[in-house]
């Protein structure tokens, strides 16, 4: 019988690219979906006494859905969970209102939750992207160079 003998070849050269985040209308359709059962969830629950409670998890929500996002999806985000926040997690049920520093607070807390969990996201991948760059890169295809050749057992 006949022994083979294995060649090692790299299967790829170069830093993989950064997975795409998710379209924006899939997102906007996560946070309505997502924002709507939560609320009715916790009206269920807790009651609608409890807006504070309701304003973290929906924060929770957009920062999660943040995670899969493009920067351009957090406003809308957050402008969905407001509107569900506010039409549904406060009396009186149904109708929109404007309290001006409350609902100013509840925005910018759920805007700044997006934009952290797409800000969270976008470092980690470019990390992610950074480490799988070769460290010798600039000596390939050079003479001399041994990249490539087996594994570092075989040089």
């Amino acid at each position: 019988m006949k022994r083979q003998r294995i060649e090692w070849m790299p299967i790829s050269v170069g830093a993989r690219p950064v997975p795409q985040p998710v379209a924006t209308p899939l997102v906007w359709a996560g946070a309505f979906g997502g924002a709507l059962l939560l609320v009715l969830v916790l009206n269920a629950v807790v009651g609608t006494d409890r807006p504070g409670l309701v304003l973290a998890v929906l924060s929770l929500l957009a920062a999660v859905l943040g995670l899969c996002a493009r920067f351009t999806a957090a406003p809308g985000t957050a402008a969905l969970c407001w509107l569900l926040l506010n039409g549904f997690a406060i009396p009186p049920m149904g109708v929109l209102t404007w309290a001006g520093q409350r609902d100013t607070f509840w925005l910018a807390c759920l805007l700044t939750a997006a934009l952290v969990g797409t800000g969270c996201a976008r470092l980690n991948h470019a990390r992610a992207a950074y480490r799988r760059i070769p460290t010798g890169v600039a000596s390939q295809g050079t003479p001399g160079s041994d990249r490539g050749a087996g594994p570092p057992g075989d040089r």
